[in-house]
């Protein structure tokens, strides 16, 4: 568990056109390393068949299978786990049914569900919804805020879930998620693979930005050129150079060292000496 860094949950509402397999492999390919079946109206049989055929293909790829709501489908298909809302059985009903080997997840929604589920003997938790999403309709999002209280305080793996996608996970790993989890952002995608490897490429990128020797490079103060200006900065990530000159919340593109720079990345991309950007800023017309 504590190597799994994307979580990709089932929906096949979002690909009525394509199988169920078929999609989920594109998403394992792409670098999901823990995978999901969550059907909350397939009839017991047929969601045992989903089980069973999806525990064959994760099998094939050494990816852990869960099963959302029910330990006894979980059991059935020789899944490594299941996962559970804060209405459904409790921690400890599923443990004894699933002994002390298989995985047991819960969705939280504030801090006190997290940590009560990390005192019940939880494996992981989600953290979410972060993001509105239709996947839980009604339910309000809880922020980046609780990621971040999350991230300070909970010592088991969790999961930032709910409306995730490559375009806004930056602000997820920025509060201090590790793990990413998506349904719609993945599954919903004509390619769910490059959607898996954008995120895994964010969360990688996420990775050695925290790193001891990136964050040497960050302290220092340093020459860059922008705009073809040399100019010293301390600032360490090119999101923190866009901020220096009023463009981190503004419509505005960027390049590094000649390479096109996506602004989801900007958080991570550490800034060293003699480095060359070029900011474009897009002003809106009436």
């Amino acid at each position: 568990m504590d190597r799994c860094k994307l979580y990709v949950i089932t929906g096949e509402t979002y690909h009525p056109n394509r199988g169920l397999l078929e999609v989920m492999e594109s998403a394992i390919l792409g670098g999901a390393d823990l995978v999901q079946l969550r059907d909350k109206d397939a009839p017991a049989r047929e969601l045992l068949e989903k089980a069973r055929a999806l525990r064959e293909l994760t099998r094939r790829y050494g990816v852990p299978l869960i099963v959302n709501d029910h330990p006894e489908v979980a059991l059935a298909a020789d899944a490594d786990g299941v996962h559970l809302g804060q209405e459904d059985a409790p921690i400890a009903a599923a443990r004894e049914l699933l002994g002390p080997d298989r995985l047991i997840g819960i969705s939280t929604h504030s801090i006190e569900q997290a940590r009560a589920a990390e005192r019940a003997g939880a494996d992981y938790i989600g953290v979410g919804p972060v993001f509105p999403t239709a996947t839980k309709p009604g339910r309000t999002a809880v922020t980046t805020s609780f990621v971040a209280e999350a991230a300070a305080e909970i010592r088991i793996p969790f999961f930032a879930i709910g409306g995730i996608h490559p375009g806004n996970a930056a602000e997820v790993l920025a509060a201090g998620a590790k793990r990413l989890c998506a349904v719609s952002a993945v599954v919903g995608n004509p390619d769910p693979g490059a959607v898996c490897r954008e995120m895994r490429s964010l969360i990688e990128r996420s990775e050695r930005a925290a790193s001891p020797e990136d964050a040497a490079v960050r302290e220092r103060a340093k020459e860059v050129t922008v705009n073809g200006v040399l100019r010293t900065t301390e600032a360490g990530t090119l999101l923190e150079l866009a901020a220096e000159f009023g463009l981190a919340d503004k419509n505005a593109v960027a390049e590094h060292n000649g390479e096109v720079a996506r602004k989801a990345y900007w958080p991570f991309l550490p800034l060293k000496d003699g480095d060359r950007i070029e900011f474009v800023h897009f002003v809106g017309g009436g």
